[in-house]
């Protein structure tokens, strides 16, 4: 069964806070910082669940009013064992439907090869990295799309 893609609605809170902790672990946004995303909904967030009687993932895009302003998806996560299973490939497609004629960036570990993977099949590419960034001193690589004419 292939979930549905949905906006987020106040309901999904604590479920996505939940799966969150799931996907990763001590990198989680807390509690706090899943209601602050929630409340800019409507205003600069834009935020996606897959459901399927249950959240099995999430996409958060942060979405700046003026159309010349990058688009940075902040956040994009599947359950563990929802992966591999073309949800985050919908995910990213819902996602990049919502961004026609904008830039979009985000960044990623540079060890996180299935990540990196998705998001190169999407046509993002690399633009720069910054070193050390993540803990453990591993580099976080910007990827940049930009939809193709």
């Amino acid at each position: 069964m292939r979930p549905g893609i949905r906006p987020a609605k106040s309901a999904d809170l604590d479920a996505l806070v939940a799966l969150d902790k799931v996907c990763f672990g001590d990198s989680a946004w807390s509690a706090e910082s899943w209601a602050a995303e929630f409340a800019r909904l409507g205003t600069d967030r834009v935020m996606l669940v897959a459901d399927e009687g249950m959240q099995v993932g999430y996409v958060v895009l942060l979405m700046p009013p003026a159309p010349e302003d990058p688009v940075d998806l902040l956040r994009i996560a599947v359950s563990p064992a929802d992966r591999r299973t073309g949800i985050g490939g919908q995910l990213m497609t819902a996602a990049l439907q919502r961004c026609t004629g904008r830039t979009v960036l985000l960044e990623v570990a540079a060890g996180n090869e299935g990540a990196g993977a998705l998001y190169r099949g999407y046509g993002f590419e690399e633009i720069s990295r910054r070193r050390g960034y993540y803990a453990g001193g591993e580099d976080a690589v910007i990827m940049q799309w930009q939809e193709k004419a």
